[in-house]
């Protein structure tokens, strides 16, 4: 068996590559495991959201840290960055939130937090499969009142919404916002928020039926939402993916506003109150040349992480600064937030337009974006191919030709026999003919 720890949890189909064998063993081991190292009985609080197998994977998860002692909290359905509050808001010694996040349905997935609302560490991932794997299971199975319990704590989600709002001064009267729920686990506590801030809401895509979630709507698919933005006239739209640790805008006019682009407009507006530690943002290498552009045109920096928000934390946390994030809408408000929080971004956004008295367009328009093309070249191996002249002199050529109007990002996928090719630039046909004269070499070189 293959490692089952991916860069964000275990994850996999749900009942086949998921089992709730699987989850009932993941439970045990993390209340074994953190059990030790707390030296009293683990409280683990479980989240998850709308996906139809969820009930069956936390039934199995929460079975297995009984049987090992432990007490499981039930959230219910709320957002993965609940989840990471909740758990050190109740002195917990874990989190678990079981979600795929954006991926379709079928699929589901199993992520833990620590005690401090932080994602585990490689290594500590590394202990747990350990036990998870063993042929052995010689973990604690206490018997009589030694036998682990199970609270259902819905009422929880309200502890978060209380929370999220103190991210905010003053209030949203006067603005209409559609929020485009994903059917995930948004779905209660977005409209909630929106509402007692005194915007005037649309809401759309928050009827979750347990196969609808991510189907058409939320952050991967903002058709949707765009037209609903342009039907009512809004102020703004706002997407989150199916566990709501994402988050995409729509400006005025139904452009999209992504990641990026939220990063600029809420850095520069710490940076005038003076919150952004180091007038620093860290941002992944997949983040647009037009972000750096605009962060130095403000007098800022940015710091340049590998792709995936744990490196961006990661930064974040050695460094203290105060906000971070990726393209995809993964953003992380380092005061609010230990890990990426799609409400939380969607509120530091509203009060940036709020605060600036422009409109969304404005904003945005501070960032120019280029354009960006990405190639996924499949090959035979990915071995040995920054070592090859050959694709070594086909980059700089495309390098030179771009000058410093432009970048290209070369690099082999985490989790797939494929090697990416990216470029920005000025025009769209320069980068057509720059990427995939690098990806034709790529495929030629590598098989």
């Amino acid at each position: 068996m293959g490692r089952l720890f991916g860069t964000d949890g275990v994850r996999g189909l749900a009942n086949k590559e998921l089992t709730p064998e699987l989850a009932f063993r993941l439970g045990r081991a993390a209340t074994a495991f953190f059990g030790e190292e707390s030296h009293c009985q683990p409280i683990v609080v479980i989240g998850r959201d709308t996906r139809i197998s969820g009930q069956m994977l936390e039934a199995a998860l929460a079975a297995g840290i009984c049987s090992a002692g432990g007490k499981a909290i039930l959230a219910g359905v709320v957002p993965t960055p609940a989840v990471a509050y909740l758990t050190r808001k109740l002195n917990a010694q874990a989190g678990v939130v079981i979600s795929a996040s954006h991926n379709p349905f079928p699929d589901n997935g199993i992520k833990f937090f620590a005690g401090t609302g932080y994602k585990l560490p490689d290594a500590v991932e590394d202990k747990l499969e350990d036990l998870v794997l063993s042929s052995n299971d010689e973990l604690s199975r206490p018997t009589a009142d030694g036998v682990g319990t199970i609270e259902c704590r819905h009422d929880l989600i309200n502890e978060y919404i209380d929370y999220a709002i103190t991210a905010v001064e003053g209030d949203f009267a006067g603005l209409k916002i559609v929020v485009d729920c994903s059917n995930g686990a948004a779905f209660e506590v977005a409209p909630a928020v929106f509402k007692r801030l005194g915007a005037d809401v649309i809401i759309i895509n928050d009827s979750p039926n347990g196969i609808n979630i991510n189907k058409n709507c939320g952050s991967t698919h903002m058709e949707a939402l765009q037209k609903a933005v342009l039907e009512h006239k809004a102020d703004l739209g706002i997407a989150h993916d199916g566990d709501a640790d994402r988050c995409l805008a729509v400006d005025e006019t139904g452009a999209l506003v992504d990641g990026d682009q939220i990063m600029v407009i809420c850095a520069l507006e710490l940076m005038k109150q003076n919150k952004l530690k180091d007038n620093t943002l860290v941002a992944t290498v997949m983040s647009n040349i037009g972000l750096h552009q605009a962060i130095k045109k403000a007098g800022g920096k940015v710091e340049i992480t590998p792709v995936g928000d744990r490196y961006v934390l990661e930064n974040m946390r050695e460094n203290g600064y105060s906000l971070g994030g990726e393209q995809s809408g993964h953003i992380i408000f380092n005061e609010f937030s230990t890990t990426g929080d799609g409400l939380i971004t969607a509120l530091k956004l509203v009060c940036s337009i709020r605060k600036s008295g422009k409109k969304l367009s404005e904003l945005a328009a501070l960032m120019t974006r280029f354009p960006q093309l990405l190639v996924n070249v499949r090959v035979m191996t990915k071995d040995g191919w920054q070592d090859n002249n050959v694709i070594s002199e086909a980059i700089k050529a495309g390098e030179d030709e771009l000058g410093d109007s432009g970048r290209i990002l070369v690099r082999p996928s985490g989790t797939e026999q494929l090697i990416r090719v990216m470029a920005e630039g000025p025009t769209l046909p320069q980068l057509e003919k720059i990427v995939h004269g690098i990806a034709d070499t790529i495929k030629q070189q590598q098989g």
